[in-house]
């Protein structure tokens, strides 16, 4: 595989930075770029400048997007060791995010389901992702 090849999964929101601030805290991601009314669109990207993935958040000006269409709409983060996986879940729910019973009561057997202001939610799952 290409190893330039980067992820970026973006979608909207009518709280830009609120739920920017929310990912960067619980997550721990950075800030990468921000933009301002690019064809009536503003954004934030954020991750860390050594993954290889990218979240970003866009708010259309004059529109309204609403919450989630579903609850099972899921960011899921694999954290083997117990102890950071632990650390991890106090600082979502310190970020702001509500933990939440799994739509899918796969998630909530070796993880926690945490959903955020539009109702998108993200498990930490303690186990290793094995294919």
């Amino acid at each position: 595989m290409n190893k330039a090849i980067k992820l970026r999964i973006a979608r909207p929101t009518d709280n830009l930075e609120t739920l920017s601030k929310m990912y960067e805290k619980g997550l721990g991601l950075e800030v990468l770029a921000k933009f301002e009314n690019h064809e009536n669109f503003d954004g934030i990207i954020l991750g860390h400048p050594n993954i290889d993935y990218h979240i970003e958040f866009t708010h259309h000006k004059g529109t309204k997007v609403g919450k989630a269409p579903t609850m099972d709409n899921l960011l899921v983060f694999y954290f083997e060791d117990k102890i950071e996986w632990q650390a991890k879940c106090v600082q979502m729910s310190s970020a702001g995010f509500l933990v939440v019973k799994s739509y899918n009561p796969y998630w909530d057997r070796n993880g926690k389901t945490f959903e955020d202001i539009d109702g998108y939610r993200v498990v930490l799952q303690n186990q290793i992702w094995k294919k």
